[in-house]
C-alpha cells in the first residue's frame, strides 16, 4: 500500500498516522483557566524533547470535523501552565473517561473521579494517583495549520518532577515494571508496557560495535540467525581469539553439534544475553576472521 495524504480523508489519514506511529506516551494535561477553572485531558501527540533545558511538548489538535480548539489549548493560551502526570495502568480508565468532551468549565478531575493535588510551582493541580507528575510553564506554543486536524505544539519547561517512591528501585531510578505505564495504540488500542513488553538491549555508547559487515561470513549468511541475532553478535568491540575458541572447543560439548545446531544454541545464548559464549560456539570450525 502507498498512501498520498493528499488523495486521503483527514480521518483516513489520522487513523493511518496513529496506527503506525506506535506507542505513543500519554501526556494527561492539567490546565486551568483565567477565572480557576480547571480541566484535565490525555493527548498522545506527546513526548520529552531536552534535558538541559528540561523540555516537555504536547500537541492538542484541532477538531478536524468543525475545526474548533480544545480546552487544554484554549487555558495554556491564557494560563501558560501545565502539569503533566503520566499514566499507568491503575488509572488508564479514569484518564479514558477524562478524554471525554464535557463542556467548557466542566472539571474533569471530578468526571473521572481523580485526586486534584495543589502543585507548588504552577497553579493547575496535579493528578496525586499519577506515579509522576511534571509540574511546568508553558514557554511557547506553535500553531502548525488552520485547518481541522493541525496540531499545536505546546512547548513546556519542567519546573518541578514528583515520582512517586513506590515506582523506584533500590538505587532510586525509575523501574519500568513497577512504573506499568500504558501506551496509545491505534483506535481504541492501548499497550500495557509491562512483563514480556520490556526487554533489555545493551546501548553501543562505551564501545563501538564492529558491525555486520565485519561478522565471518558463515555467520553473516547464517540460515538460522536473526536480523537481531545479527545486530547483537556485531555490537561487539572484537571477536574472541583463536586461542580462546580452540580452549572453548575441548571442555564444551556443544562443540560436538552440527553447524545448524551450533547455530541453533548460539541464539539460545544470545537470548540469555550470553554473547561471548555464543561468539565462541559460533566461531569453532570458521577458518578466518
Amino acid at each position: 500500500m502507498v498512501i498520498d495524504p493528499k488523495e486521503v480523508s483527514v480521518k483516513q489519514l489520522h487513523a493511518y498516522l496513529l496506527g503506525a506511529v506506535v506507542p505513543r506516551p500519554i501526556a494527561f494535561a492539567s490546565t486551568i483557566d483565567l477565572s480557576g477553572k480547571v480541566n484535565l485531558s490525555p493527548f498522545s501527540y506527546f513526548n520529552v524533547f531536552s534535558a538541559n533545558p528540561p523540555i516537555l511538548i504536547f500537541s492538542p489538535a484541532s477538531r478536524a470535523r468543525n475545526n474548533t480548539q480544545k480546552h487544554s489549548l484554549e487555558n495554556v493560551l491564557e494560563v501558560p501552565e501545565v502539569t503533566i502526570n503520566m499514566v499507568n495502568y491503575d488509572m488508564v480508565e479514569q484518564m479514558s473517561l477524562a478524554s471525554t468532551e464535557y463542556d467548557k468549565g466542566v472539571n474533569e478531575f471530578i468526571k473521572s473521579g481523580l485526586t486534584e493535588a495543589v502543585s507548588t510551582c504552577v497553579k493547575p493541580p496535579y493528578v496525586k494517583e499519577a506515579p509522576i507528575a511534571f509540574e511546568c510553564k508553558v514557554v511557547e506554543v506553535n500553531s502548525l495549520g488552520d485547518e481541522g486536524g493541525a496540531g499545536n505544539l505546546v512547548i513546556c519547561e519542567v519546573l518541578l518532577i514528583r515520582v512517586n517512591d513506590d515506582i523506584l528501585d533500590d538505587s532510586e531510578k525509575i523501574d519500568p515494571f513497577k512504573l506499568d505505564a500504558v501506551a496509545r495504540m491505534g483506535g481504541n488500542y492501548y499497550a500495557r508496557v509491562q512483563h514480556d513488553a520490556i526487554f533489555e538491549i545493551p546501548k553501543p555508547l562505551a564501545t563501538k560495535g564492529i558491525g555486520v559487515d565485519q561478522l565471518p561470513r558463515e555467520v553473516r549468511e547464517s540460515k538460522i540467525l536473526t536480523g537481531n541475532n545479527l545486530g547483537r553478535l556485531a555490537n561487539v568491540e572484537k571477536l574472541p581469539s583463536k586461542g580462546g575458541v580452540e580452549g572453548f572447543s575441548k571442555i564444551n560439548s556443544l562443540t560436538q553439534l552440527s553447524l545448524e545446531e551450533r547455530h541453533k544454541a548460539a541464539q539460545n545464548l544470545l537470548s540469555e544475553s550470553k554473547v561471548e559464549e555464543a561468539w565462541l560456539l559460533l566461531l569453532i570450525g570458521v577458518e578466518e576472521w
